[in-house]
């Protein structure tokens, strides 16, 4: 006998509490356990693949894992000291760029310069601001990186994780697909294929879509000379999710540097302003059309929204999870809104057949007996 719709509802209603409850508990403990299941998740395809080519399921993992490893190595050796180092001189750099911004402005628009001015008294603010803080702004960013992500941990608790859960990936999902109320088992199944879909096409594809851009970005503006050129390059690929402000935000602070390095050289200038342009017109008409697909669902202003409330209820690991929960949240919502347009509270009363709304035919009146 199924369960009342109400007893039903306050059951999936008190699972997602106690999900909610546990993120806002366990916060960073569990850390290290989402990131290796998110490591799992996204290398699953590829462990499939060489299923697929003659692998065993512990030798494609093994496979993988190497190919990670020499990643890892590379990325620890060469690019990241560059871009801790690239970070450090550009917020000390960043107050002497204030300083020759002011002083441009003051050559060129000596009446907005004044000394009573409001724009010389921000621009002087921002510049003491940052000469102040810049340094601690700086420590305190890598402080706390620091003291949420234990980098310890990560580096021996994440590949372990990953590593197992990648081996067990597919006899998990089955087990999991055991445990699904019979019910429901078919709806579920649906929800969680087009809920694993939007996953794939997103931070599988977007993220793809990212460390291209990032990359090229970071390439090209190093080939012109450009000062900064692998933070900037990394920024941009880290926004690019958001369509436009990947791209906005990098032109804007690789120009806005091109300016200062090469004031006058106006080919330069215009060469940083051309790399972005052309990698807007790489992302619109190759990248994202063949790596994420044209249907997403997942909204930028969805994604900022779900970013920041994730973000302020559970740290940085709400962060990480803000991407999935949304998806998720998004297919249900398209899942509740069918379901509504298809009920009688959309649609009103059925309306009656014709044959049942018009009065029945008159008989000639039957006696008893005739």
């Amino acid at each position: 006998m199924a369960l009342p719709v109400q007893k039903q509802a306050r059951i999936w209603a008190i699972a997602a509490a106690v999900t909610f409850a546990l993120l806002w508990l366990l916060g960073d403990v569990i850390l290290p356990f989402l990131l290796g299941g998110a490591v799992a998740y996204l290398l699953d395809p590829v462990a499939d693949r060489l299923e697929r080519l003659g692998f065993s399921r512990v030798m494609a993992v093994t496979v993988i894992s190497l190919v990670a490893l020499l990643v890892l190595v590379v990325a620890v050796l060469l690019v990241i000291p560059t871009l801790i180092r690239q970070t450090s001189q550009l917020v000390e750099t960043a107050p002497l760029l204030f300083a020759q911004l002011r002083e441009g402005l003051s050559s060129r628009f000596p009446e907005l310069m004044d000394e009573t001015s409001t724009i010389r008294g921000q621009l002087d603010a921002i510049g003491e601001g940052i000469r102040a803080r810049g340094g601690e702004i700086l420590n305190s960013v890598l402080s706390a990186g620091l003291g949420v992500i234990n980098l310890l941990v990560l580096l021996l608790v994440v590949p372990v994780v990953a590593i197992y859960l990648l081996v067990d990936w597919d006899r998990m999902v089955a087990r999991v697909d055991e445990l699904l109320p019979r019910e429901h088992a078919p709806t579920i199944r649906r929800l969680a294929a087009e809920i694993d879909r939007t996953l794939a096409s997103f931070i599988r594809g977007q993220g793809t879509v990212c460390l291209i851009l990032g990359t090229y970005y970071a390439v090209a503006l190093a080939l012109v000379g450009l000062n900064f050129g692998l933070v900037v390059g990394a920024v941009a690929g880290l926004i690019t999710f958001i369509p436009y402000v990947g791209a906005l935000v990098g032109g804007a602070l690789a120009i806005g540097l091109a300016l200062f390095q090469f004031w006058g050289e106006w080919v330069w200038i215009g060469a940083v302003a051309g790399i972005f342009v052309a990698g807007q017109m790489i992302e619109g008409n190759i990248l994202t059309p063949r790596l994420v697909g044209s249907s997403v669902g997942l909204h930028p202003v969805w994604l900022l929204f779900a970013l920041a409330v994730f973000g302020t209820l559970f740290g940085f690991v709400g962060m990480l999870v803000a991407v999935p929960f949304a998806a998720m949240l998004g297919v249900l919502a398209r899942f509740a809104i069918q379901r509504y347009q298809d009920s009688a509270l959309y649609r009103g009363p059925a309306p009656m057949p014709p044959e049942a709304a018009a009065p029945p035919p008159a008989r000639d009146a039957e006696w008893p007996g005739s």
